[in-house]
């Protein structure tokens, strides 16, 4: 019987792993199977009955494994292993053909193929041995190239998905994008119409005193139109006497009053174009301007504005004005809404102040104007409660207001500095005492 049946079904064993791990293992199933149940038959009938041609039968079934793995791609990792078998079963081969004679030169032949038996059992176990390994450093790259491959799927399907995730975030930042440009847009024209609302709540401030300072140079021009109309009728009485020295003494003082009404029309005219500026949405051009009369003009404004609303308030007003600065290239309207701003914020703390202090306190307001080198400098303190440590840093801030609930917009302080920083290139600076004055300075480039 010799090796070849172990051999057989070494190579059947194998072939079936082979099958298994090259998933072509259902479409070979059936034979592999019938394989093993003929070499069963075969191995049985060899053992009961010691038939000569079983062993020849032995020899053509590997033949026939030989061509199969020779021939199909699906085996080619066997191929060494039947290179192993070969030398072993030629040499069986052609030991089993020298039973067929007799002869002497066969029985050698017989001995010296049973010595090259061992050399091919050797080359047998060399080959295993060498193939084993093949294999194992094989299976190695192979498990390293799955992994890989399996990485590579990982990360593509990875990849895959964070292409889907950044399309989507994608498309939520373009849609944030443009609903947070809609909101800027809607921003800035709720901020200019607050801007617009804090310029008409500054001249609602200046309203009484508007009508106060108007009503002023009306009566004048009331009083002195009625004075000339008295004076026509002299004249003309004197005319028809023939008295004309008495005639040009009139019509000098007509032309006296009619320059005093001219006067005064003018400083009604220049009221309300200064109230007109200060109700204007745009910045203005800048223009020379006497800073000390606009200050002046503001303050007084100011204090009849609350002086209106509330007739017990009183303060009092000092001044110092510097009479050597001249005209400053100014935006009027905007360094008026500044000082007038300031002024009215001076007026509003010595009022609180009173109304916890009423004894042994004078309520007054410091506005002054000083040329330093090339640097104009205007301050509006008072002698109120001063602003607190714990909001210094906020008071320019857009909204923040120390005031009650109603009573500020928190923009009057924010759009003063704006004015003075951005629109002049200047400073405004805070100086204060708590409980004792604040003092703000205007700085602007001359």
């Amino acid at each position: 019987m010799g090796i070849s049946p172990f051999l057989l079904a070494a190579l059947l064993y194998k072939m079936r792993q082979t099958l298994m791990q090259s998933g072509a293992w259902p479409e070979w199933q059936q034979n592999i199977k019938y394989g093993l149940i003929a070499i069963a038959a075969l191995f049985a009938l060899d053992i009961i009955f010691d038939w000569n041609f079983i062993t020849w039968a032995w020899y053509i079934s590997l033949l026939v494994v030989f061509y199969i793995i020779y021939r199909i791609e699906d085996f080619v990792r066997l191929r060494s292993l039947m290179y192993a078998f070969l030398p072993l079963i030629l040499l069986e081969v052609l030991q089993e053909a020298t039973h067929l004679g007799n002869w002497k030169w066969l029985n050698d032949l017989e001995n010296g193929l049973e010595n090259a038996k061992a050399f091919a059992i050797i080359w047998l176990v060399a080959m295993i041995v060498i193939i084993t390994r093949q294999n194992k450093a094989l299976k190695k790259v192979e498990l390293k190239t799955l992994h890989e491959e399996h990485l590579k799927q990982i990360a593509e399907t990875k990849k895959a998905e964070l292409e889907v995730l950044v399309a989507e975030r994608t498309a939520e930042l373009t849609k944030q994008k443009e609903e947070l440009q809609q909101i800027v847009v809607e921003l800035k024209a709720t901020q200019a119409q607050l801007i617009q609302s804090e310029k008409m709540a500054s001249l609602g401030e200046l309203t009484a005193g508007i009508a106060h300072e108007i009503q002023n140079p009306l009566n004048f021009v009331n009083n002195f139109s009625e004075v000339n109309a008295e004076l026509i009728g002299e004249m003309e009485q004197e005319i028809e006497k023939g008295n004309y020295e008495e005639v040009k003494a009139i019509a000098q003082d007509i032309k006296d009053n009619e320059a005093k009404i001219n006067h005064h029309g003018k400083r009604a005219d220049a009221i309300v174009k200064g109230m007109l500026q200060h109700s204007r949405l745009g910045s203005g051009m800048k223009e020379p301007t006497d800073i000390n009369a606009l200050a002046d003009e503001y303050l007084r404004l100011a204090y009849h504005g609350l002086r209106a609303k509330d007739k017990s308030f009183n303060a009092n007003m000092k001044t110092d004005f510097d009479v050597h600065i001249g005209n400053v290239n100014v935006v009027p309207q905007d360094i008026g809404r500044v000082i007038l701003n300031l002024i009215t914020n001076a007026f509003y703390a010595v009022n609180e102040k009173k109304s916890h202090h009423p004894e042994n306190y004078d309520p007054t307001i410091f506005v002054s104007t000083k040329k330093l080198n090339d640097w104009l400098e205007i301050k509006v303190a008072d002698n109120g409660p001063g602003i607190p440590k714990k909001v210094m840093d906020k008071i320019f801030q857009p909204f923040f207001t120390t005031k009650p609930t109603g009573e500020g917009t928190g923009l009057g302080l924010s759009m003063s500095y704006d004015i003075v920083t951005k629109g002049h290139g200047g400073q405004l600076l805070v100086k204060t005492k708590e409980g004792e004055f604040a003092e703000f300075i205007i700085k602007l480039p001359v």
